[in-house]
């Protein structure tokens, strides 16, 4: 099982992806701007996880998404 720093695995990942929730945030994300989540993912490839980090708040600060992401973090 290949585990990534945070002691997370891929199996794990992939387990969580396919909850309804998952499905959900990915469609609701599908609908935003693509541009700003191809940016956050330049900027994680080149090491700036801060700048990714604030992009993807941007992002994820919809009032849907927020909604969504508050009701599975119980």
């Amino acid at each position: 099982m290949q585990k990534n720093s945070q002691d997370f695995s891929m199996e794990e990942a992939a387990r969580i992806a396919q909850t309804p929730a998952a499905q959900q945030l990915l469609a609701m994300l599908r609908g935003t701007d693509q541009t700003q989540l191809q940016k956050a993912a330049d900027r994680a490839s080149a090491g700036d996880y801060k700048a990714a980090r604030e992009i993807l708040e941007g992002i994820l600060s919809t009032p849907e998404i927020r909604a969504l992401l508050k009701n599975e973090g119980r």
